[in-house]
């Protein structure tokens, strides 16, 4: 008869999340100084846009790369040039992990992104990709 199986080893709840922040923590810091030191007009190591390269248009993520290059030498005006969608969401996501993190300790259950955003967040880009490439809000396009 086989020796049962050794349950495994337990791990405390805080641990994870503890090592899951410090991960990001790392990976923010890491490409906040790739794009600090290189310029992607520049350096030609950064992703190309596919579909900007396919049909001339502008997609919703247009112009990110530059501008979190423009936001982390502080130029905020030109990173909301670049694309105003990139900072808008990186201005509200610590907000709400803010509110998250004050949720979870109040012992509520909640998900940075819950799945009912999925389709609201899906139409805010595409009609952001629609608008940026109209003539008429021409100002939401990179330059």
């Amino acid at each position: 008869m086989a020796a049962p199986l050794a349950a495994p080893p337990k791990i405390k709840p805080g641990l994870l999340g503890w090592f899951g922040g410090a991960v990001s923590v790392f990976a923010v810091a890491a490409i906040g100084a790739v794009l600090y030191f290189f310029d992607p007009a520049k350096h030609h190591f950064f992703p190309i846009c596919q579909f900007h390269q396919l049909t001339g248009w502008n997609c919703p993520g247009c112009g990110a790369t530059r501008g979190l290059y423009a936001l982390v030498h502080g130029q905020v005006l030109t990173a909301w040039r670049d694309n105003a969608l990139l900072l808008i969401c990186l201005a509200l996501a610590p907000l709400r992990a803010g509110w998250v993190w004050w949720r979870q300790r109040q012992g509520v259950v909640v998900r940075f992104f819950p799945n009912a955003w999925l389709w609201p967040a899906l139409v805010i880009a595409l009609v952001f990709g629609i608008l940026r490439n109209l003539p008429a809000f021409s100002f939401l396009s990179p330059a």
